[in-house]
C-alpha cells in the first residue's frame, strides 16, 4: 500500500523526452531553474576587477511568437515589455494604463510559451509596498526569472517621454525592500529602475542607484542618461552591480555598439521594442502590397515558410507525442 507522504515513480511506454520537449504543455525547465540561469548571466554582466563583461543582449517580446523567436535566436533571455504590451496588445500609448492583473496574465503567458528566463517589466508595482510584494507573488507563480520596479508616481509614463514625477527615493527603497521580502524563492531578480535623470539629472540618478541597490536591488536600470559621458559616469560610479541600458532607436540615450556599452560599465542591454518596430514595419510594407496587388505568391520569400512557422511551434514534437499518446489509450482500452 502507498504510505501518506511518499512519492511513488510511474514509467510510461512512451520516451519521456517526446513530452519534456512540447513547451507550454510539457514539463521543461522549472521556474527555478530560469532564475538561477538569470542570475548566472546577470553575475557575468557586472563589472568585476580584471575580468571583462560578458554582456546579455535582451530584447523585448510582446507576444508568445516574439518570444519563441528571442529563443530560437538564441539569446540567453527576454524581456516583457510594458511599452509593447500597451501598444501591441491594447492598441494604447505607454502612460500606465494596463493594469496589474493584466501584466501578471501576460506574462503568464510569455513565461509559458519559453524556455528562457523572462523578465517583466512590472511598472511602478501597481501602487505602494503592499502592492508591490503582491505584484511579486503574482509575477513569481505565473514563472518569471525576473521583474522590474521602477520610483514614478503613478500614472507612469515612458522613460523616452518628458515630464517625470518621481516618488521619494525614501519610498522607493521601501518598496524594493518589500519587493524582496515578499519572495518565496530567493532566485527571483528584482531590478530596480530610476527616472531621475529625466526628473532631477544624472547625479539624483546615481544616488538613487546606490540606494536601492542597499535597499536589496540585484540589478539596477538607470533610465535615459543623455550623453555618452552620463553612461560613463554611471558606469564608475554604479560598477559591481549589473547595469542595464535601454537602447530606444530615436529615444534619449546614445546608440553605440555592443561592446562600447560594455566598454562604459553596461552588462545588460536592452533592446525592449526592436523587435515589435521591425514587426511594425514589415507588416505594412506586407499589408500595402496586398492592398495595392491582391495577391502574397510573389511575396513568399518574404514570409515564414509553412513549415517555418509550424516548427517554431513545435508541431512536429506535438504530434508525435500524440500518436504515442493515442496509441497508449489504444492499448489500455
Amino acid at each position: 500500500m502507498e504510505k501518506p507522504g511518499v512519492s511513488v515513480s510511474h514509467t510510461h511506454p512512451w520516451d519521456p523526452s517526446l513530452t519534456a520537449s512540447l513547451t507550454g504543455v510539457g514539463p521543461g525547465p522549472s521556474a527555478h531553474d530560469k532564475r538561477l540561469s538569470l542570475r548566472a548571466a546577470l553575475a557575468g554582466a557586472a563589472a568585476r576587477p580584471g575580468l571583462p563583461i560578458e554582456p546579455l543582449v535582451l530584447p523585448g517580446a510582446t507576444d508568445a511568437l516574439g518570444a519563441r523567436l528571442i529563443e530560437q535566436a538564441g539569446f540567453a533571455a527576454v524581456y516583457a515589455t510594458g511599452a509593447g504590451l500597451a501598444n501591441a496588445v491594447y492598441g494604447l500609448p505607454d502612460l500606465g494604463l494596463i493594469s496589474q492583473t493584466e501584466v501578471v496574465d501576460h506574462a503568464g503567458r510569455l513565461s509559458e510559451a519559453t524556455g528562457i528566463p523572462l523578465i517583466c517589466d512590472a511598472d511602478t508595482g501597481y501602487g505602494g509596498p503592499l502592492s508591490a510584494m503582491r505584484t511579486v507573488r503574482l509575477l513569481e507563480r505565473a514563472g518569471v526569472a525576473g521583474l522590474q520596479l521602477e520610483d514614478q508616481e503613478m500614472p507612469k509614463r515612458c522613460g523616452h517621454f518628458d515630464a517625470h514625477t518621481l516618488i521619494p527615493s525614501g519610498h522607493m527603497e521601501t518598496k524594493i525592500a518589500a519587493a524582496c521580502d515578499a519572495r518565496a524563492d530567493d532566485a527571483l531578480v528584482i531590478i530596480a529602475r530610476t527616472d531621475a535623470r529625466s526628473a532631477y539629472g544624472i547625479d539624483e540618478a546615481i544616488e538613487r542607484g546606490r540606494a536601492y541597490v542597499a535597499a536589496g536591488a540585484d540589478a539596477l536600470f538607470i533610465e535615459a542618461p543623455r550623453t555618452v559621458e552620463e553612461l560613463a559616469l554611471v558606469g564608475r560610479e554604479l560598477a559591481g552591480t549589473p547595469l542595464i541600458v535601454n537602447v530606444v532607436e530615436g529615444g534619449k540615450t546614445p546608440q553605440l555598439e555592443l561592446k562600447e556599452y560594455a566598454e562604459l560599465g553596461f552588462g545588460v542591454v536592452l533592446f525592449a521594442n526592436y523587435l515589435m518596430r521591425s514587426m511594425h514595419l514589415a507588416g505594412r510594407e506586407a499589408l500595402a502590397h496586398l492592398r495595392e496587388h491582391g495577391e502574397t505568391a510573389s511575396r513568399a520569400d518574404r514570409m515564414a515558410s509553412w513549415q517555418e512557422r509550424q516548427s517554431l511551434f513545435n508541431l512536429p514534437a506535438f504530434s508525435a507525442a500524440e500518436t504515442a499518446l493515442d496509441q497508449e489509450l489504444g492499448r489500455v482500452e
